[in-house]
């Protein structure tokens, strides 16, 4: 017969599980962020347009990031469910991502117009926030209950 000792105390959490839901998500984010806006910047280098640029970037980060966000953010394994919902939150976040970017491109500081370039880097910040709050709420949510 094995008694369990009431005095066994869980081990505390360490390393990249210690870091805050949030955090965990901007360090993936800025991963995907890197590798997204490299995309964007390249497809407009070589001539697409800015809408077909961020599309494309889009789609191949929302592949990247639907990987590393599940695992190293939400704790959670690819499941086909997931990735419906999670493409569904991106093709949510590309069409604020176009909408902004129409905007911004043309705001005008001085005598000098912000252009895609400048109007993409403008939307890193606050389409994180975005992503984030939609993905916890619509893609995991419900599968942690606190950060």
């Amino acid at each position: 017969m094995t008694i369990a000792s009431p005095m066994i105390e869980p081990r505390p959490t360490r390393g990249w599980a210690a870091l805050p839901r949030l955090a965990r998500f901007f360090i993936v984010g800025g991963i995907n962020t890197v590798f997204g806006y490299s995309a964007y910047a390249a497809l407009l280098f070589v001539g697409f347009h800015y809408a077909a640029a961020a599309f494309i970037g889009t789609v191949a980060g929302v592949l990247f990031n639907y990987f590393t966000t599940g695992r190293f953010v939400f704790e959670q394994v690819a499941r086909g469910g997931l990735l419906v919902r999670f493409v569904v939150v991106y093709a949510v976040l590309y069409g604020f991502n176009v909408a902004a970017l129409a905007v911004l491109q043309n705001v005008t500081i001085g005598a000098m117009r912000l252009g895609p370039y400048a109007a993409g880097l403008v939307l890193i910040v606050p389409m994180a926030l975005l992503s984030y709050v939609l993905m916890r709420r619509y893609v995991f949510g419900g599968t942690h209950v606190a950060d």
